[in-house]
């Protein structure tokens, strides 16, 4: 198939891949809050969030979405269906506005739509080398970067659980990216295990490792849509912790190597700003957007009635018995 074909394959099934993640999020996110808040990582909310129907919808959208995702890198190239699939984030933004009954803010989709095109663009220029193709981890080389990213796990839960401060979302939001990284990082590890063989996986424990990184990460996603009001500013922090921490893993932990030449530090750096910044235009106007509802709300309790019933003596007051 020539690359043209493929391309008409890959690119479509990249762009319903991102729509039916960000589905998947806004309907998740929905259905969080039409459950009991649980503990973090309590796996007592996936058994509550069971029995909603809108987030069964999101457990098909996820299954939906993986399977294009799929079907996009077996046509396409890396570097054209990765920043494809980041546009999730916008995706997320407006079925989340749909299901609100409210219009997708022009600002929140101009911040998913940077925070794509930035990670889009640093993923392009961060794209490592080839590294290991068997499998194998460098266990004591990878060490520091284990220890670091489970550093940042922790102090997130920590600090979620031990705080009621709206970056709380936030926090939750980035221990979530950095698990679903770690897990993409070790799945390259898995794919490289099964050229050797299909048991070749079960001698090693990365898979084992993987199935309870996985299910974890996962919980806190369903525990990150649940703390917070808005679904976009915790999809963008997901979306774009995730890749970087694979990009991490591929070097750290896989002997992947980066271009480190000046032009492109300097690109990378541009594009991590970007990403930044747009996050921050996510989460100040979603701050504003929720602090706008509130006062709205407030209002309208507040308010009194237009029409009052007239009272049963007022026509006494007029030298007058009411009828």
């Amino acid at each position: 198939m020539d690359t043209g074909t493929a391309l008409v394959i890959a690119v479509p099934a990249a762009v319903l891949g991102a729509a039916g993640f960000g589905l998947a999020s806004a309907a998740q996110q929905r259905a969080t809050h039409e459950v009991a808040v649980t503990p973090t990582l309590s796996p007592r909310l996936i058994v509550e969030l069971l029995a909603r129907p809108m987030w069964l919808l999101g457990l098909v959208a996820t299954i939906v979405a993986l399977f294009f995702q799929i079907v996009a890198l077996a046509f396409g190239p890396l570097a054209v269906v990765q920043p494809l699939l980041v546009t999730g984030v916008a995706f997320a933004a407006v079925f989340a506005a749909l299901m609100s009954g409210h219009r997708p803010d022009p600002l929140i989709l101009l911040g998913a739509l940077l925070c794509a095109a930035g990670l889009s663009t640093f993923l392009l220029l961060a794209r490592p080398t080839a590294g290991s193709t068997d499998g194998d981890i460098d266990l004591w080389g990878g060490l520091p970067l284990a220890i670091a990213l489970a550093v940042v796990v922790v102090g997130c839960i920590f600090y979620a659980a031990s705080v009621e401060h709206p970056s709380r979302v936030l926090a939750l939001a980035l221990a979530t990216g950095v698990l679903y990284g770690v897990t993409a990082g070790l799945m390259k590890v898995i794919t490289g295990q099964l050229r050797l063989g299909l048991d070749e996986p079960f001698r090693h424990p990365v898979l084992y490792i993987v199935c309870i990184i996985g299910p974890i990460g996962f919980l806190l996603s369903q525990n990150t849509f649940q703390a917070g009001q808005l679904v976009a500013p915790a999809v963008a922090v997901i979306t774009s912790v995730d890749p970087v921490v694979g990009v991490l893993i591929g070097v750290g932990w896989l002997g992947e190597e980066l271009d480190t030449s000046p032009a492109q530090l300097a690109g990378e750096c541009l594009a991590a700003l970007v990403v930044i910044g747009s996050i921050a235009l996510i989460v100040a106007r979603g701050h504003r957007i929720l602090r706008h509802r509130a006062a709205i709300a407030d209002s309208a309790a507040n308010q009194l009635p237009t029409y009052l019933p007239p009272r049963r003596d007022a026509g006494v007051q007029h030298g007058r018995i009411s009828g």
